[in-house]
């Protein structure tokens, strides 16, 4: 008897069944008219932000600017003010103080600027003779020589018009900013009754810290930017007092003032030292301009960094970064709100509790969580019954008590 072969030796036996193709599954995407009205509604919204860019930029300026002043107020309330009369204090202050800075720096800069203009020909020739004396300057001494202010000024008037409408559109958006301001603070609690009706009760806590932390992030803004403009004034003054230059307080003002606008306040701050010093000899203008030259290095690259790091919490790195990326995207106006808008995020990462990546368990945020729950659960109880104006007042008093 013939054994069995192994079942792997078997042929296989022809299939009766015709083979079917299988078919690929295929991805369809439908666009309802829903999705197509919540995309022309997004577009819009980009479309009309764009647009309102500067009304936005008033508003975020006069919310740095009630910050910085709510302090006062509140001091002054404590102290038996009225509010409406600590308000008036303040904003009166704030206009006789601005005031005070433009009536010792802008005639003193006239009378400056008056003077180089009776000095041009003596400086410009002064000048040429200095690049004379190096051969591959000697074509830039020749032009300075036969240079003619008139085709030069014809040929830029475009432009010169341009430049003073956007001063004057500064000058009324900060004029709005002011204004605006002040009516923020005269119907703040009314406003923040407003914003703690659309907020659920349970997260009015979290809201009135989230609002306190802003106004420290704020006023460590702006104390780092004062201390960053002292320091610039005080230098500018230092060294043209030393160099003999006249007028020394009133270009230091201007510099201080000046140092407050990124990336520009290079120029603002050497082009008037340099020139004010020019009229003294070409020495102290090269020393001058030197000097500004390395501080001004100095100041961008190490004491910005170090000090609003320090007053607003956040690694030198991502200062420096922050106001890279700020200016890049939006300019001057970027680099102004770039070291605000970022601490603002590195709040609200650590007050949502927000779980970066490699983030692990944390002990004090946990903690930081129970105790929140029971201020919750006490703010609940004492708000019970309470109007919305009463009960944000209240959520903003529990909250500095557990600042404390």
């Amino acid at each position: 008897m013939k054994p069995p072969e192994p079942p792997h030796l078997h042929k296989p036996q022809p299939l009766d069944e015709p083979l079917v193709a299988v078919r690929k599954p295929t991805l369809q995407v439908e666009i309802t008219p829903l999705s197509m009205v919540v995309a022309l509604l997004l577009a819009g919204m980009v479309w009309m932000l764009a647009r309102l860019a500067p009304v936005i930029l008033v508003l975020v300026t006069a919310l740095m600017i009630v910050a910085t002043l709510y302090p006062m107020i509140s001091w002054l309330e404590r102290h038996g003010l009225r509010r409406g009369m600590a308000i008036a204090i303040v904003f009166a202050s704030l206009l006789l103080l601005l005031a005070a800075l433009l009536t010792v720096t802008l005639p003193a800069l006239a009378k400056q600027v008056a003077s180089l203009l009776s000095q041009e020909p003596e400086l410009r020739e002064k000048l040429a003779a200095f690049l004379a004396r190096y051969r591959y300057a000697e074509p830039l001494a020749e032009g300075l020589r036969t240079l003619q202010y008139g085709p030069l000024l014809k040929a830029s008037r475009a432009e010169m018009l341009a430049f003073s409408k956007n001063v004057l559109e500064v000058v009324a958006y900060g004029v709005a900013a002011v204004f605006l301001a002040l009516y923020i603070a005269i119907d703040g609690e009314r406003l923040r009754g407003a914003l703690f009706a659309v907020v659920p009760r349970t997260q009015h806590i979290p809201l009135s810290r989230i609002l306190l932390n802003l106004q420290t992030i704020v006023g460590g803004y702006l104390r780092g930017q004062a201390i960053t403009s002292l320091c610039m004034g005080v230098f500018i003054f230092v060294l043209l007092t030393l160099c003999g230059v006249p007028n020394a307080l009133a270009i230091a003002a201007f510099g201080a003032v000046a140092d407050v606008l990124p990336f520009i306040n290079f120029f603002l701050t050497i082009i008037p030292t340099t020139l004010a010093a020019l009229a003294q000899s070409q020495t102290t203008a090269v020393i001058v301009f030197v000097l500004m030259f390395a501080y001004e290095e100095f100041e961008s690259r190490l004491l910005i960094p170090l000090v609003y790091g320090r007053a607003l919490r956040m690694p030198s790195s991502v200062v420096f970064f922050a106001l890279l990326a700020g200016g890049t995207l939006y300019g001057v106006v970027g680099a102004l709100l770039a070291l605000p808008v970022a601490a603002t995020l590195f709040m609200l990462i650590e007050e949502l509790r927000i779980e970066l990546p490699g983030d692990g368990l944390d002990t004090e945020r946990e903690e930081q969580k129970e105790e929140d729950e029971r201020t919750a659960q006490e703010y609940a109880r004492r708000a019970e019954g309470l109007p919305a104006d009463k009960a944000a007042a209240l959520a903003v008093k529990i909250a500095e008590k557990n600042e404390e």
